[in-house]
């Protein structure tokens, strides 16, 4: 007697057999099918002669003590990979404003080039074959600041051979909402963002102060301290890139 179940596959398998037939013989008859606009896009898109690369600049980023280097690759029609590499200076945004920040552009303080870095993913949110239009882009960012404070020794300002480091470390993750747009003319762009990121902040402020000696004809002395702050906090981001594409 033959088994239930083997009975069941047989059937089963008469019927997988049975369709897939039909559906053979129904894809010989069927029309040409309608291409749609983003498979076109794709085929578009892998043409040798499409803008796929991107060299930029950012130099509103000088006043924030940093030059980088961009390069975005187009990975699809929507999708491109961007990548930084540069170094950080003198961050003219980041001087206190109370005058306990121990840097008085120049004097006394020896600045130290630190490498910067950014690596994102960016999606453009409209269906063209080149990197342009509005897009939302992700990106990670390494920033180092240093400098070295020489302190001062008494109120002619004399420098001493003691130095202070003062580090200010940063890796944001950024979320950026931004409009790229190719020149009608030339391969020349323009790029300007906004957006909102996490930085977590890892530091060593160095603060000096004045001190006047009473008893000693209100001589005046500088102090210094070494603070230091790990922290996340919040940080905003406005920009604009210019750049050739190719």
């Amino acid at each position: 007697m033959i088994p239930w179940r083997t009975v069941l596959l047989a059937l089963v398998l008469a019927t997988s057999g049975i369709s897939a037939l039909h559906a053979q013989e129904m894809k010989k008859k069927a029309k040409p099918k309608v291409i749609l606009q983003r498979d076109r896009l794709a085929q578009q898109f892998d043409t040798v002669d499409v803008v796929k690369n991107v060299i930029k600049l950012n130099p509103l980023l000088f006043f924030r003590g940093e030059i980088p280097l961009y390069y975005e690759r187009a990975l699809t029609h929507r999708l491109s990979a961007e990548v930084a590499i540069g170094f950080t200076w003198r961050n003219y945004l980041n001087v206190s404003f109370a005058g306990d920040d121990a840097d008085d552009y120049g004097r006394g303080t020896e600045l130290l080039a630190r490498p910067s870095y950014h690596f994102g993913f960016r999606y453009y949110l409209v269906d063209d074959i080149e990197p342009q239009g509005t897009y939302l882009h992700l990106e990670f960012a390494h920033l180092n600041y240093s400098k070295d404070i020489r302190t001062k020794q008494d109120s002619t300002g004399a420098l001493t051979d003691d130095r202070l480091r003062d580090q200010r470390i940063y890796n944001d993750l950024r979320l950026l909402f931004g409009y790229q747009r190719l020149s009608a003319t030339s391969n020349w762009l323009f790029d300007v963002y906004a957006g909102v990121g996490l930085r977590d902040r890892n530091m060593q402020i160095v603060k000096e102060y004045t001190r006047r000696d009473m008893d000693n004809d209100n001589a005046i002395y500088f102090d210094y301290e070494v603070v230091p702050q790990d922290d996340i906090t919040v940080a905003f981001f406005l920009g604009l890139k210019v750049g050739l594409a190719f």
